[in-house]
């Protein structure tokens, strides 16, 4: 069977090399499509691949028709918004993404952006501390409960909002469970974004939230960026000169709130909560294990479709 790792943007070699070990020593062959410039390179190159394993690659229907020995696509990654889960279920493909295998990367990007938030972007005036501050965590998966640890050490207090996750293993870490939206954002200075996007989620995070925060707020999104009404993020702020936004993620109204917000707000370039050469080598390493115990097993724990 035939293995396609398929990235626009590489893994790092030392993760290419891992994952050739698993591939390989499983008795399946790998076949490598790195820095493609044109989506026919990729038609072609999956056309008779058994299993597909990409970072932020679109696989679309056009991919899953063009697939037609594809049994598997594992994202390299927590997030699988760039995978149609419909196309794929349609054309009987299991997709899986690697959860967990980023989310320390992330953790430690929020609070580089919150140290960097709270000295004022580091112009030389004086700032705050995070130590004693209150910190909202909205979802509590891995990315959040790596947040909470991390929150620990700094002396924050910790709450956390989500429905999935009980109580208990919330309270376990140390954090205190939050049952509404509204309560998370009134009471924490600080909250940290790790919701998904979702139907239910797509800009849900605007004015009526964000207006809740305490006075010197900084809200903190590596999510992603539909998860945020850009509008009513404008609209809270222009009228809150005491708010921060920072943000993993470049909204699509990036230019006009640097123009208008100056050192109050900050995007990365890019999405890179997991651009490091750790989280690159276990995500990758991670994929090429779950394609192994699909193809030999038919293990499908990690499954995100129907």
């Amino acid at each position: 069977m035939k293995v396609l790792v398929a990235t626009e943007k590489p893994f790092a070699a030392v993760a290419v090399d891992g994952i050739r070990k698993e591939i390989e020593s499983a008795g399946y062959e790998l076949s490598l499509l790195e820095k493609y410039a044109d989506k026919a390179e990729l038609l072609s190159a999956v056309a008779d691949a058994d299993a597909l394993i990409i970072r932020s690659d679109k696989v679309d229907a056009e991919v899953f028709e063009a697939a037609k020995n594809l049994k598997i696509v594992v994202r390299a990654g927590a997030g699988y918004d760039n995978v149609d889960l419909v196309s794929a279920t349609d054309h009987d493909v299991c997709v899986e993404n690697t959860p967990g295998q980023n989310s320390n990367a992330v953790a430690e990007l929020v609070f580089g952006m919150a140290v960097m938030a709270v000295r004022n972007m580091y112009n030389g005036t004086s700032g705050s501390e995070l130590k004693d501050k209150t910190l909202g965590i909205h979802a509590f998966g891995q990315v959040g409960r790596n947040v909470a640890r991390i929150a620990k050490g700094f002396g924050m207090q910790v709450s956390a909002l989500d429905p999935y996750c009980p109580d208990d293993v919330m309270m376990e870490a140390g954090v205190t469970p939050v049952h509404s939206v509204e309560e998370l954002y009134r009471n924490n200075k600080f909250v940290s974004l790790h919701i998904p996007a979702t139907a239910e989620t797509r800009g849900s995070v605007g004015y009526d939230l964000i207006s809740l925060m305490p006075k010197g707020g900084v809200l903190i999104n590596t999510a992603r960026k539909e998860v945020m009404d850009e509008a009513g993020l404008v609209r809270v702020m222009d009228e809150r000169p005491d708010i921060k936004y920072v943000a993993d993620v470049k909204p699509d109204n990036a230019e006009e709130m640097s123009e208008r917000f100056g050192e109050r707000v900050f995007f990365t370039p890019k999405k890179m909560g997991a651009q490091t050469s750790e989280a690159n080598i276990n995500a990758g390493i991670a994929a090429a294990r779950q394609v192994v115990a699909f193809l030999r097993d038919g293990i499908d724990r990690f499954r995100v479709n129907k």
